[in-house]
């Protein structure tokens, strides 16, 4: 790290004091921006701390949808986003009008909504879910069809072990996780045989049945530092690789090839983060409206989990 970097990162510090403002990272920011968190997690964790955090301004190192939320659950807070053009490709295969008209097709069915949606659609779900929530939720909820959206691999991977519900796949993905194939998965185990492979469940349905292990960003984590084995091939976006290996220090961290990287959660920069505390620029607002809904259905999900 750079004087330049250090001294930015100490500023900003000091800006967060002065405004009584708590940092949250998602794990696919960048390392110099994860370091200036208060909190690092992913979608469900992230949540919680956007709910329950005592300070005034809450600035959001991630993307739009994630932003979002912050607002949903935290209406009387000041809600920040360093970049507020960065966006998710997933949460935008989910229109609201598509919901809608998926809705008058499938009448009797239930909307569980990826946390990776944006607020519009939201509102419209019956509950919301996170990649480490998605099957509990999906059991828990009521009725027996269930239309899962936007990410099909994600549904399709719990569903494989959901009884006695139809669940209808939305047609998106994650082009990040998409990937991430078992091809790419080889060309690193052919040189490092020994390495588990620990994939997201958003990576494609032949990737995850193949997996040693299968589990949202934080139980990547968790199972990474728990486990006895010394050597990885993490199959999700690079940036999770530095909080592993803050918390498994020494052990072997691989990544696909190529390598999965999301364009749009490094388009936070340290600069734009201290520019947004410095001048309480970009602040996120959500209809009143649509935000009460979407909240119905983030809080129908944190009673389940």
């Amino acid at each position: 790290m750079n004087m330049e970097t250090r001294e930015l990162q100490r500023e900003i510090q000091r800006l967060k004091e002065e405004k009584n403002a708590i940092i949250l990272a998602h794990y696919y920011q960048r390392p110099e921006v994860q370091d200036i968190a208060d909190f690092v997690g992913d979608s469900l964790e992230l949540s919680y701390k956007a709910a329950t955090a005592p300070h005034s301004t809450i600035l959001f190192c991630g993307v739009t949808f994630m932003a979002e939320i912050a607002k949903i659950l935290a209406p009387d807070k000041k809600v920040l986003m360093p970049y507020p053009g960065a966006g998710c490709i997933l949460a935008d295969m989910a229109l609201p009008k598509e919901v809608e008209e998926a809705r008058e097709k499938h009448p009797g069915a239930k909307v569980v909504a990826y946390v990776n949606t944006h607020a519009q659609v939201k509102a419209l779900a019956d509950i919301i879910c996170t990649s480490a929530n998605a099957r509990e939720v999906m059991e828990k909820t009521p009725g027996e069809e269930i239309i899962f959206l936007p990410d099909k691999n994600l549904g399709a991977y719990h569903a494989r072990s959901l009884k006695g519900k139809k669940v209808i796949l939305w047609d998106g993905y994650c082009p990040v996780h998409q990937t991430i194939t078992l091809q790419s998965i080889e060309r690193v185990k052919t040189r490092h045989p020994q390495a588990l492979v620990v994939v997201h469940p958003e990576c494609p349905p032949e990737v995850t049945e193949k997996a040693d292990f299968v589990g949202s960003t934080s139980q990547l984590v968790r199972f990474i530092a728990q486990s006895q084995a010394k050597s990885f091939i993490v199959g999700t976006e690079e940036g999770t690789l530095h909080q592993i290996a803050k918390k498994a220090p020494g052990k072997e961290l691989l990544l696909p090839d190529p390598v999965p990287l999301c364009h749009q959660m490094k388009m936070t920069t340290l600069e734009r983060v201290y520019k947004a505390l410095q001048e309480d620029i970009y602040q996120v607002e959500v209809e009143e409206g649509i935000r009460k809904e979407a909240e119905r259905a983030i809080r129908r999900m944190m009673e389940l989990s």
